[in-house]
C-alpha cells in the first residue's frame, strides 16, 4: 500500500513575515489542473501597456514547465521566461516557476526578483507550491499584490492567498463555472481569501485595472 505523503505547511521552507510598507506592484498567479488552458487564455488577452511583473506557479512536471513558457511566450503580447536561474523582475513579463522547485522572491534596490530553490521539499504536497509563492509575495509586496488563484484539484494557495488578503492585499479566484476543478479556488474562497470571483474571461481586464490605479 503506497504511503501518503505528508502534507508540509509553508513554515517548513518559508517563514511568515508580511511586508508593511508600500512599494511596487506585483501580480502572483496559482494554478493547476485546467490551468495551462487558463493561463493561455488570461496572457493572449494581456496588452502589453506597462504592466506590474507576473509571477506564476502552475503545478507542473519538472520536464513540462520550459516548454508551457515557450508555448505561452509565443501567443502573448508579453514575455514569458521559466525561472531556471535568477531573474531581477521587469513590467511587461511574466515569470514561471520551474518544475520540481521552489520559486524564492527578493527586492533590493527598487526591483523584485525571482529564483528557483533547488532540492526544496514539496509544500502543501507541491513543488513549485501556490502557497510557497503567495506567502513570499506578501513577505516582499504584502498590500502591493495581486493574487489570482485559477482552477486545481486540492487546497494549495489557501494558506497564502489569506495572507495576502489579510495584509490588504486584492484577491481573485477564478469562478466554478469557468474551471476544469474547482479545487483550490473553492477552499480560498471557504477561508474567507477572496475580494472577487470571476470567470476567466474577466481576470486579463481585472489584471489591468489593477496596473493602472493609483493604490
Amino acid at each position: 500500500m503506497r504511503e501518503i505523503e505528508e502534507k508540509k505547511h509553508p513554515d517548513v521552507l518559508l517563514k511568515s513575515n508580511p511586508c508593511l510598507i508600500n512599494r511596487e506592484k506585483l501580480i502572483v498567479i496559482g494554478s493547476s489542473t485546467g490551468g495551462p488552458i487558463a493561463l493561455e487564455e488570461i496572457f493572449v488577452a494581456l496588452p502589453a501597456c506597462n504592466l506590474p511583473p507576473i509571477v506564476v506557479v502552475q503545478h507542473i512536471p519538472e520536464h513540462f514547465s520550459q516548454t508551457l513558457a515557450k508555448r505561452l511566450d509565443t501567443k502573448s503580447k508579453l514575455s514569458v521566461f521559466e525561472v531556471n536561474q535568477r531573474f531581477v523582475l521587469k513590467n511587461d513579463c511574466i515569470y514561471l516557476a520551474k518544475g520540481g522547485t521552489q520559486i524564492a522572491l527578493g527586492y533590493e534596490n527598487g526591483k523584485y526578483s525571482a529564483h528557483p530553490i533547488l532540492d526544496a521539499p514539496r509544500i502543501s504536497r507541491h513543488r513549485p507550491s501556490v502557497d510557497i509563492l503567495f506567502r513570499a509575495a506578501n513577505n516582499i509586496a504584502g498590500r502591493n499584490t495581486l493574487a489570482i488563484i485559477l482552477t486545481g484539484m486540492g487546497d494549495d494557495g489557501c494558506i497564502g492567498i489569506k495572507e495576502l488578503h489579510d495584509n490588504g492585499a486584492k484577491t481573485i479566484a477564478q469562478d466554478e463555472q469557468t474551471c476544469v476543478v474547482f479545487g483550490m479556488p473553492k477552499r480560498a474562497i471557504e477561508v474567507g481569501a477572496v475580494d472577487e470571483i470571476l470567470p476567466i474571461s474577466k481576470i486579463a481586464d481585472r489584471i489591468v485595472k489593477f496596473a493602472q490605479s493609483n493604490k
